[in-house]
């Protein structure tokens, strides 16, 4: 099967929700976001148009934090954030810092991805409107192949999580729970009255996230 075309990001300006999956120095790092559209895709940043997933393999073994925080200021800048759910361990003060960066209004948010039900029902809507093709994605090779290595992991009553294939911790999927968050965060948005012109002061969204 031929490779898709990796589109670009939509135009500055554009209204969106982000996912943030963080790690330390195991995990992938990575901002996934979702226009009002329903478009999903991996935002670019910095003078090389970098895609918003670090690998600490890629970076002496951490995790840039100052190359993320300086792709963070550019999405608040270019784009117009409604909503960002962000998974919270070992970024709670970053989290704290880019919610005062883009005003202090509760758009970036804890969202704790190992919460069983909001998870799993965070994957089942996800999952539905990518079939029901709600969802357009960008063709980001590197999504793609977190999507392609996403297990489903059995859990109690017939709930299920996203995990890595048995004995194979190379096979990232953080990007797959990025963009499940965004999309989340999305649908959050929309049931808060998302209006399809923002306003230039967002109005203090209701804490979904908690």
């Amino acid at each position: 099967m031929p490779e898709m075309t990796w589109l670009p990001n939509p135009p500055d300006g554009t209204q969106v929700c982000l996912g943030f999956d963080g790690s330390e120095n195991d995990d992938l790092t990575v901002i996934q976001a979702e226009t009002r559209d329903g478009y999903s895709f991996t935002p670019r940043y910095g003078a090389d148009a970098r895609p918003t997933i670090w690998n600490p393999a890629e970076w002496g073994g951490q995790i840039p934090r100052q190359e993320v925080k300086a792709a963070v200021d550019e999405l608040i800048t270019r784009f117009r954030v409604r909503l960002a759910y962000c998974d919270p361990p070992d970024w709670r003060t970053e989290i704290w810092e880019w919610d005062q960066m883009a005003g202090g209004h509760g758009a970036f948010m804890e969202w704790a991805t190992y919460r069983e039900q909001p998870m799993y029902a965070a994957i089942k809507r996800f999952e539905t409107d990518l079939a029901q093709r709600r969802i357009k994605h960008d063709g980001c090779p590197l999504a793609t192949l977190a999507v392609r290595n996403a297990k489903k992991v059995a859990k109690r009553n017939q709930r299920y999580f996203l995990g890595k294939p048995l004995g194979a911790q190379h096979q990232k999927i953080d990007p797959a729970m990025a963009r499940i968050l965004a999309h989340e965060a999305c649908a959050d948005a929309f049931s808060d009255g998302w209006p399809e012109q923002d306003s230039t002061t967002p109005a203090r969204l209701r804490r979904f996230g908690r």
